[in-house]
């Protein structure tokens, strides 16, 4: 993960219709502490055993990118595309599968990455219905942010980065509408007044 650097840790402007920047919730600095502490944690919890860790697309691919890069051992990646909210800021409920892994998960440690668990619908559909009829060894959750406020179903991650309110999230890979996925920190939107 890039050094923390003054000019992009600037707050960046943000021109969405009926949205304004509500603040910088998380520096670039703490995303990367935490992150290599999860990936110590990971380790150690895996130690001799390959993992396959698969990033949900396309939130967590900053995130993973910088997880696997913590994680000591034998890892292989893999992807999921999974959509729930289309470019809105609230999930539709209804689950998606845009993308399969494309290895089989039979018989393997499943790392499932995600970049914010909000109401935990789809990371329920994935790892209780979804992928357990593949048969994998063992399946477990690593979030980098848990909104634990809006959840609806009974799912807890087994890793998390940080608890977070119930706002509207971006940057560091999470997005609104296709945009701010580039910034280096984690901030949040807020309704224009």
């Amino acid at each position: 993960m890039r050094k923390k650097n003054s000019q992009r840790e600037k707050i960046k402007v943000i021109n969405v219709p009926g949205y304004e920047m509500g603040g910088q919730l998380l520096s670039a600095e703490t995303i990367h502490d935490r992150v290599a502490e999860l990936g110590k944690q990971i380790s150690a919890d895996y130690a001799g055993k390959k993992i396959t860790v698969v990033g949900i697309l396309k939130g967590s691919f900053v995130f993973m990118s910088d997880l696997i890069r913590e994680i000591d051992g034998d890892v292989e990646i893999d992807f999921m595309e999974v959509s729930s909210y289309g470019n809105s800021t609230t999930s539709s409920g209804n689950v998606r599968i845009v993308k399969d892994m494309d290895v089989s998960p039979a018989d393997k440690n499943i790392l499932i990455v995600e970049d914010i668990v909000d109401t935990g619908n789809t990371l329920k559909y994935l790892k209780d219905t979804f992928l357990r009829s593949k048969n994998p060894e063992s399946v477990k959750i690593v979030t980098l942010l848990d909104k634990p406020a809006r959840r609806k179903a009974d799912i807890v991650p087994d890793y998390c980065g940080f608890t977070v309110e119930d706002l509207f999230i971006i940057g560091y890979g999470l997005d609104y509408a296709q945009q701010f996925r580039q910034l280096p920190y984690i901030a949040y939107l807020k309704e224009k007044k």
